[in-house]
């Protein structure tokens, strides 16, 4: 068992080996400022210079501007943008599979995707390529081969682990409005702590979450802790899976807690009532991320 997490790598903007060739060989640079159009990796190459290659990667991305990761029909979504970009350098559509289905405006760190893409150059190449032609809020990084018959993202999952940021200053922030939930109000982190640990292990979560496809609502949490590091604070949760909205409604009826509207033992309660009215609305989604997932 191993946690996929990200690991930040110091960026190259060197040309790729194959950049000098005289032949087509595509040409473009990784640089924020450049993007010029890559040749696609199979045009005018003999196909046995071709290889499909079934692939995972990490994925981060800003999902402010996106309706979610999960592709919809005219909406801006993460993967939609990661298809139509590997799309352009392989000129064949590409299906991505994903360990977590976000919801609008949340972030990934780690998120970890899976794809098949035909490509006659070596996988770094691919990454950089890849790289070369995403938007800036959408970044895929430690590119690697995988058996496609055993590994899928989501399925192969063991856990996954979500981060929850809130910025407790009286004063909003503008550098963080983006990442992180502002509550200005005074929090007792140490009831909203006492409430977590109600949470894990295996229960019935239906007052927290909706089942993506009709689904049990049983999940598995394995913890779930807030940390306090001056204004920044954030709840860390990780759980063999989640049910839609699930984590953002545990935030949000934690925080009740920390300003008083609920006690501790509400939250034994809210949880044993099955019912997801009796739960707070869902926090905003733009403190959300997910960090992790482990297989």
């Amino acid at each position: 068992m191993h946690r996929v997490t990200p690991h930040v790598r110091a960026a190259t903007f060197a040309s790729p080996s194959w950049a000098s060739a005289k032949a087509t060989a595509p040409r473009w640079s990784s640089s924020n400022c450049s993007r010029s159009r890559p040749t696609l990796a199979t045009a005018g190459q003999p196909d046995d210079k071709v290889v499909t290659h079934s692939v995972r990667a990490l994925a981060e991305y800003d999902g402010t501007d996106y309706l979610g990761f999960q592709v919809q029909r005219d909406a801006p979504t993460v993967q939609g943008t990661l298809e139509q970009a590997l799309q352009r350098l392989t000129g064949e559509p590409t299906r991505i599979r994903y360990a977590g289905r976000t919801d609008a405006g949340v972030h990934a760190s780690g998120q970890v995707i899976a794809a098949e893409a035909r490509w006659r150059h070596s996988l770094e190449d691919l990454e950089r390529a890849w790289n070369a032609v995403l938007p800036q809020d959408v970044a895929v990084r430690e590119l690697k081969q995988v058996d496609d018959s055993t590994f899928h993202p989501r399925y192969s999952a063991l856990s996954r682990l979500y981060r929850y940021t809130v910025w407790t200053a009286p004063w909003r922030s503008p550098l963080h409005q983006r990442y992180a939930h502002h509550e200005p109000r005074p929090l007792d982190v140490v009831a909203m702590n006492r409430a977590a640990s109600i949470l894990t292990g295996s229960h019935d979560f239906a007052s927290f979450g909706q089942p993506t496809q009709g689904e049990v609502t049983v999940r598995r949490v394995d913890s779930a802790e807030w940390r306090q590091d001056g204004p920044l604070l954030t709840f860390e949760i990780e759980a063999n899976a989640f049910l839609r909205r699930m984590v953002r409604t545990i935030v949000a009826t934690l925080l009740e807690v920390g300003v008083g509207r609920r006690s501790v033992a509400d939250v034994s309660a809210v949880l044993a009532a099955r019912e997801r009215s009796k739960a707070a609305p869902p926090a905003p989604a733009c403190g959300l991320c997910l960090v992790a997932v482990t297989y």
